[in-house]
């Protein structure tokens, strides 16, 4: 079996200034001299677990990096020196509230080249259900002044909040397309546990209309000159995330700091959510050695959010299994569900939606008797 290189870096920093209704991730309130030790922390975790790869991607994330002042943005980015790089993609996430022009000087210096903003939508009330603070004005002023140092940006945003029509969503929409920037994140909202949504009892919109916002949503940003090259994700041509790229085609990646996951040589970790376990320097929760069923399982199941799928050729190189001898892939082609195209393998137009009922078609088949 052909193994990919750990040529990706991902680094979470858990602090915000806020914390948002519908996060999940972890996160806790910004403390100037817990970043401090955090950051000390992270720099050992790293000694510790690099092992001097060639690094092309970074993707700094939260929480919000951008919630750190300047000395301590500085010190993080520091830590970045430590890999052996030949960057394609640096990424660090921000929030409009905290994201200063002195911080978008002092990233694009240390070699960020993309931005990922959080916006998620235009609408007061909506964004007074998701605990965000920013205004529209911010949103517009801020993104003007990161474009005049970094072109490369993304936007996210969320739809499907209870409460919001379908006039809503173009509306967000065409106030995205206003700020010309090459990547949107599009997320329906998930009401995940031990969030404030959670708390307060928050049902979830009507499934048909979830679909409806979501045709939408790929529709006007097609007509607009984005490819939809993933499910949630929009860019304009040469824009498409590389670092994201990795996870979904099942590549290896470093992940540091709390709670962050990695895929180093066929093991799959995740690292504690625990302050304390961090800072002592435990690291790790669980780390777990993937069989090939499970590598080949994973190849599907995260190849198949890309709307071109997967391609059988390379599939082929790295585990020598021609996916001919399949005979479940073969009917599910029969029935248009999946397509073979140039050597791609992907999911119908018609079922990209409810891709969940193909996926569980590829889930604990006995891959080794076909190679």
């Amino acid at each position: 079996m052909n193994q990919s290189k750990n040529n990706s870096v991902y680094i979470h920093i858990p602090f915000c200034d806020e914390i948002c209704s519908y996060c999940d991730f972890c996160k806790f309130y910004y403390n100037e001299e817990l970043v401090d030790k955090y950051l000390l922390e992270l720099k050992n975790e790293i000694d510790s677990n690099y092992n001097n790869d060639i690094i092309k991607t970074i993707y700094i994330g939260g929480g919000t990096p951008s919630s750190l002042n300047i000395e301590q943005l500085t010190k993080l980015l520091e830590l970045t020196k430590s890999f052996n790089c030949d960057i394609e993609e640096f990424t660090i996430e921000a929030n409009v509230e905290s994201l200063t022009e002195d911080k978008v000087k002092l990233f694009k210096e240390y070699g960020v080249n993309r931005l990922s903003i959080g916006v998620q939508t235009f609408n007061y009330d909506l964004l007074r259900l998701l605990n965000r603070k920013h205004t529209k004005k911010q949103v517009i002023d801020t993104i003007s002044m990161a474009k005049k140092y970094i072109d490369n940006i993304n936007i996210d945003l969320i739809y499907a909040i209870p409460g919001e029509t379908r006039e809503d969503v173009l509306e967000d929409i065409d106030e995205f397309l206003k700020l010309d920037i090459p990547h949107i994140s599009c997320y329906s909202l998930i009401i995940e546990d031990n969030t404030i949504l959670k708390s307060l009892h928050i049902n979830y919109i009507d499934d048909e209309l979830d679909y409806e916002m979501y045709k939408l949503i790929c529709d006007k940003l097609s007509l607009n000159g984005y490819n939809h090259y993933e499910t949630s994700n929009f860019a304009r041509s040469n824009y498409e995330s590389k670092h994201n790229l990795v996870y979904w085609n099942n590549e290896h990646y470093y992940g540091f700091g709390l709670s962050a996951s990695g895929y180093i040589d066929n093991i799959r970790y995740t690292n504690t959510r625990s302050t304390n376990n961090y800072l002592k320097g435990n690291y790790r929760l669980e780390e777990e050695t993937l069989s090939l069923n499970e590598t080949i399982e994973n190849e599907f199941i995260l190849g198949f959010r890309k709307i071109h799928g997967i391609d059988i050729n390379k599939l082929y190189t790295k585990y020598n299994l021609d996916i001919k001898k399949l005979e479940f892939i073969s009917k599910l082609i029969n029935d248009k569900k999946l397509i073979l195209k140039d050597n791609m393998l992907f999911i119908s137009e018609e079922y990209f939606y409810l891709s969940n009922d193909i996926l569980v078609e590829f889930m604990g088949v006995d891959y080794g008797k076909y190679i």
